[in-house]
């Protein structure tokens, strides 16, 4: 790997005076984040074939300096998020509820009932939920789990379970699968559909193939980076539906509240009576969280996820006295916590309100990003602050929730693709060279926002102009080391690493067999549709019926026009072909990793390795900072 250079003076300056700004004499987080611990993280967690997946200790480097003596390259406020969020264990959260933390980018709780545990939230991948459930046992004593609630439908709360029980448990009754309603749909459609897409972006915005360190990545802001296991998912048995549901479990009471459109689509928050205790999923952390995730996503809704906020204080507000979530550490003391959700609350609420106030009086997105301040109260709580979602850009998916990608101004409603603007534009300025030339200049005045716009231009103008590579791989890297916000940082740096380095793919994927696997019909064809090379496709026709026989289910499946679709109506004529087959297997049958004994096909059979021709899967390595 290329080696980094050192803070410029500009970032160093920078840096100097956040100390003087921020509230670092507050070090009440400090004591939140150790309270209750039990034992510290293991070694190493590793797959089947030896991989490293997760490694706790590569964050070692975090627990020297405090904020005020940290590195140079790594902003202060984010020096001091990520040592609270690296500090990883098993933790008592009350007695009868416990954590176990910086295992993974989210947490897994546990529940303690009459003879087992109800378990919310499974990490990521099966292999650091593996190691989650050892922990806790080795502590807490080998009890059964009784049942799974997942949250929410990132996979990040759900992709783990099969390192805490297995199909045939569930198959048999022994453990129940509880999550909100929607889960399933939006759990599958957001890693199926755009998967790929977000998987790679999401390389760039956890920086999981960044080294750790001063000069690389030092965390996510809402946990430490993804483990880079294995994806799996077992269906929910039981789904929640309204707010106020109330399930008891191996004596585990809990009254659910439902909060779609927030931080997901589909998502609950969990009041626990008996203990006093609320779990806000990932709606209240310790962080300004995303309205728009640079992985890329459908934006959420701040005046809903405000609107849940004020629900729960509403509900729970007078009796809680520990909130704890799925991300961070919990926060104890009903006046605590109530301010706590207040100024959640008030955070979401006020860039809502805000953008949409700007904007009617004609401020594009960018323009309110630059203007739009925090109120004094907001700014001065650690909670509110930009480590993963930021300001800046949660204005500009307001913006775009309500008016989409365009500004109004027809200037740019139809402009150059980014490669012809590009050429064009480092014609106007003189040629490559005088663009690096003076682009220079920027870099030692610190105006690093400007050169990484120009120099951007150069190489997608002329890819291999080493100068300009170069430059633009230096200003992301002092970018980034000036950056509050973790995914920002890691943003910026991994771009940095791939003009130098090369490209380095997607760390970790979500398209498992499991996921796969629970694709309804429907979405199964969907997933296929979205992969027909159209241009390819323009003059082949062809109809093939699908046979679902343990569903009673018949699918013509036309391809024309370079555009597949689907219907469950009669047909008037005979398909070119039938598979017949169940809908269990069919998933397996479209990877073509079904058996013969699972699938039979009458007809014309040619027209099955005409439709394969046609796919066009998504590249997992395709470039972001070069065309």
């Amino acid at each position: 790997m290329s080696p980094s250079h050192p803070a410029s003076p500009s970032v160093v300056h920078q840096h100097a005076a956040l100390l003087d700004q921020l509230p670092f004499a507050d070090t009440r987080d400090f004591d939140d984040v150790a309270r209750g611990l039990i034992a510290p993280l293991d070694g190493p967690v590793v797959d089947g074939s030896g991989t490293v997946v997760w490694d706790s200790s590569t964050y070692d480097f975090l627990a020297g300096p405090d904020a005020r003596t940290a590195p140079d390259t790594v902003n202060p406020s984010l020096w001091r998020q990520s040592r609270l969020v690296a500090a990883g264990g098993l933790f008592e959260v009350v007695p009868g509820i416990y954590q176990v933390r910086g295992l993974d980018l989210a947490n897994t709780s546990f529940i303690e009932g009459d003879e087992g545990v109800v378990v919310i939230d499974t990490l990521l991948t099966a292999e650091t939920g593996a190691a989650a459930w050892d922990l806790y046992r080795r502590h807490r004593g080998d009890r059964p789990i009784k049942a799974v609630i997942y949250t929410h439908s990132h996979a990040d709360h759900f992709g783990g379970v099969r390192g805490f029980v297995d199909q045939a448990d569930v198959d048999a009754g022994a453990v129940r699968i509880l999550a909100p309603e929607g889960f399933a749909e939006h759990a599958i459609a957001e890693n199926v559909y755009a998967g790929t897409a977000m998987a790679r972006r999401a390389g760039y915005m956890y920086g999981a193939a960044r080294a750790r360190g001063p000069r690389g990545q030092v965390g996510a802001g809402l946990g430490q980076t993804l483990s880079t296991g294995t994806v799996t998912l077992i269906p929910p048995t039981d789904l929640i539906t309204t707010t106020g549901q109330e399930v008891t479990i191996d004596g585990v009471r809990m009254v659910f509240q439902m909060a779609p459109n927030t931080e997901a689509p589909a998502e609950l928050l969990i009041w626990l009576p008996d203990f006093k205790a609320l779990c806000t999923a990932e709606d209240a952390t310790h962080n300004l969280h995303n309205l728009l995730t640079l992985r890329g996503a459908v934006v959420r809704d701040p005046h809903g996820w405000a609107g849940y906020l004020t629900e729960a204080i509403d509900l729970f507000g007078g009796d809680v006295e520990v909130a704890f979530a799925s991300h961070h550490w919990p926060t104890w003391g009903n006046e605590r916590i109530v301010e706590f959700l207040s100024l959640q609350r008030d955070l979401y609420a006020y860039l809502h309100d805000q953008t949409l106030r700007l904007m009617n009086k004609g401020l594009t997105g960018p323009e309110i990003a630059e203007v739009l301040v925090l109120p004094p109260a907001l700014e001065r709580a650690w909670h509110t602050h930009g480590y993963y979602g930021s300001v800046s850009h949660n204005v500009k998916a307001v913006y775009q929730r309500y008016l989409g990608w365009f500004d109004g101004n027809p200037a740019h409603l139809w402009e150059h693709p980014p490669v012809e603007k590009a050429k064009r534009y480092v014609d106007f300025m003189g040629g490559a060279d005088a663009v690096v030339t003076r682009a220079r200049s920027a870099f030692a005045a610190g105006d690093f926002r400007w050169v990484a716009e120009v120099v951007n231009h150069v190489v997608f103008a002329e890819p291999d102009h080493a100068a300009a590579r170069d430059l633009l791989a230096d200003t992301y890297e002092q970018l980034g080391y000036g950056s509050e916000n973790g995914t920002w940082r890691n943003f910026f740096l991994s771009g940095a690493t791939e003009l130098r380095d090369g490209r380095f793919g997607t760390p970790t994927t979500s398209d498992s067999p499991d996921l796969i696997g629970q694709l309804s019909p429907d979405m199964l064809f969907d997933a296929i549709a979205i992969q027909i090379d159209g241009p390819a496709a323009f003059d082949e026709k062809l109809a093939i019926d699908v046979v679902l026989t343990d569903d009673a289910a018949r699918y013509r499946l036309r391809l024309a026009n370079g555009v597949l679709t689907y219907s469950t109506a009669p047909q008037r004529v005979d398909a070119d072909a039938t598979v017949t087959t169940t809908r269990a297997a069919l998933p397996a049958v479209v990877r073509g990793v079904a058996d013969g004994s699972q699938v039979q096909v009458t007809g014309d059979a040619s027209v099955l390795a005409r439709l394969a021709a046609l796919l066009d899967p998504g590249d997992q390595d395709f470039a972001i900072v070069t065309p």
